[in-house]
């Protein structure tokens, strides 16, 4: 019978504990001394955050290699669906990202607002994360969240139209964003963007409908 995520949490022991605890203060040494006195390495908090997750969110990056190394399951998500690669995308940590993506994360988890990974990373323009994330997965581009918008429209209605934003439109569009697709009004991206006066974002949406 398969243990579940509450029924581990009930089960926490001194040892999970203070394994959950060196893991999110970057104590590599308190992490592996934990395991080896039997912490689950898939232990979860009240929060049902994972020790990858709470290193993750510390920066400690040596951690959370060393656990992908142990074999943790890097894509278990807590309550408010953050996982390492999430987080990463969220708060433009692009060595996590990239670290994640080449431990083989799942690029179809969810944010709790029903994007993956590029949806929050082109929001927020988190150029380099994007970049990355288009130049080297198979992540997917039309993705549309809860909200019916794809990441080609978030970071038009969510952007300030500059430089950045521009790039992205560009980088979105270059591996197959469509720049038809609509939001749930039936909107194209093109309106949007005229909409706020986005007038070189326009040109560039324009000049791939052509």
């Amino acid at each position: 019978m398969s243990t579940t995520t509450d029924q581990r949490h009930l089960e926490l022991t001194a040892t999970d504990q203070r394994y959950l605890e060196r893991a999110a203060a970057g104590d590599l040494d308190g992490v592996r001394s934990a395991l080896a006195e039997g912490a689950d390495k898939n232990a979860v908090d009240r929060e049902e955050a994972t020790a990858i997750l709470r290193a993750a969110r510390g920066g400690h990056l040596d951690v959370v290699r060393a656990l992908i190394a142990e074999g943790v399951d890097i894509d278990a998500q807590d309550q408010t669906c953050f996982n390492p690669f999430i987080h990463g995308c969220i708060f433009d940590e692009l060595e996590l990202v990239m670290t994640m993506v080449e431990a083989g994360t799942d690029l179809k988890r969810l944010t709790r607002m029903g994007g993956n990974g590029l949806t929050p990373s082109a929001e927020k323009g988190h150029l380099e994360v994007v970049r990355y994330l288009l130049e080297n997965t198979r992540i997917n581009v039309n993705l549309t969240n809860n909200l019916g918008w794809t990441a080609l429209i978030e970071t038009i209605i969510l952007g300030d139209g500059g430089p950045v934003r521009q790039e992205i439109v560009e980088l979105l569009l270059a591996h197959g964003a469509k720049p038809g697709m609509p939001d749930p009004m039936g909107v194209p991206p093109v309106e949007l963007a005229r909409q706020r006066g986005f007038d070189e974002i326009v040109r560039i949406l324009e000049s791939h409908q052509a």
